[in-house]
């Protein structure tokens, strides 16, 4: 009796397969209506929906009135359909960059706008064309946005972040607007900037590619550390806001005592000293 040897795979079939294994599955876009806030994910390619943002009143964002009425007012028009810029938030660290975003974005929402933020982690720029893809289908209106953005010498994610500024031949996608925030004002450090531009054969072009990416950004807000009164005016919003009674003496010289400690003075240490406050006084803050 004659045994029958199994029958082998078409090359192309395995090769076929292969490729099927190794390309990510196509991205099924989430249900839009029911959050306003996703976190971009990648391995798998996803929108996780966010139930709960972390963020703070815009009410309690002191000393930042210029870029906070500048930033509403572009994001109101891009809520509306209306032409606006993407912006850059640079500048010392601490001073509200991040909550500034996640605020407006809260404010855009109390005004009756529909807009939805999607947050994107620096290192998942390479996945961002997908992500124009999934985004430009829709109808809804997304507001895009990176925390902590710069670029160290041999960094090549700075070329993905392009497709979100100019789009390539597609263009960035009109319901799609990117924020980004940064301590650098042109994304990558100043001596960086200097060392290529003394070690090129051609400074001027040495530098460039890297530098015009911050030029891409149609609105450019500092922000620059705080004086001692702003700091202060800080501190006693946030104990206005959450109603803690303390000392104004007793408040202005611990304040001033914490912030020599940290050797810094910022919205972040403002917050951090109250925090410790009402921790001493029994108050729970959310």
């Amino acid at each position: 009796m004659t045994k029958m040897m199994p029958m082998q795979a078409d090359p192309l079939e395995r090769i076929a397969g292969a490729l099927e294994r190794l390309s990510p599955p196509p991205v099924s876009a989430p249900d839009f209506e029911a959050v306003d806030a996703f976190v971009w994910q990648v391995s798998p390619d996803r929108l996780a929906p966010v139930a709960t943002v972390n963020r703070v009143d815009m009410s309690l964002l002191l000393g930042v009135d210029r870029a906070r009425d500048i930033l509403l007012q572009n994001t109101v028009q891009f809520a509306r359909g209306l032409p606006a810029n993407n912006a850059l938030l640079w500048g010392a660290r601490g001073m509200g960059k991040s909550s500034l975003v996640k605020a407006v974005h809260a404010e855009v929402i109390r005004l009756g706008e529909k807009l939805k933020i999607v947050e994107l982690q620096r290192d998942d720029l390479p996945s961002v064309g997908r992500l124009l893809s999934l985004l430009r289908g829709s109808d809804q209106q997304f507001l895009l946005f990176c925390d902590d953005l710069s670029f160290s010498h041999d960094d090549q994610h700075y070329k993905s972040l392009k497709a979100v500024l100019d789009g390539g031949i597609e263009g960035r996608p009109d319901n799609v607007v990117f924020y980004a925030t940064s301590n650098r004002r042109h994304l990558m450090p100043r001596d960086m900037i200097e060392n290529e531009r003394s070690s090129a054969i051609n400074p001027s072009e040495a530098v460039e590619e890297k530098v015009s990416l911050s030029d891409r950004f149609g609105l450019w807000l500092g922000f620059h550390p705080c004086s001692q009164d702003d700091y202060l005016q800080m501190i006693e919003g946030y104990c206005t806001a959450y109603g803690v009674q303390v000392d104004p003496d007793v408040l202005r010289s611990e304040a001033i005592e914490w912030q020599a400690t940290r050797g810094a003075r910022s919205g972040r240490v403002a917050w951090q000293y109250f925090v410790d406050l009402a921790g001493r006084q029994g108050v729970v803050i959310s």
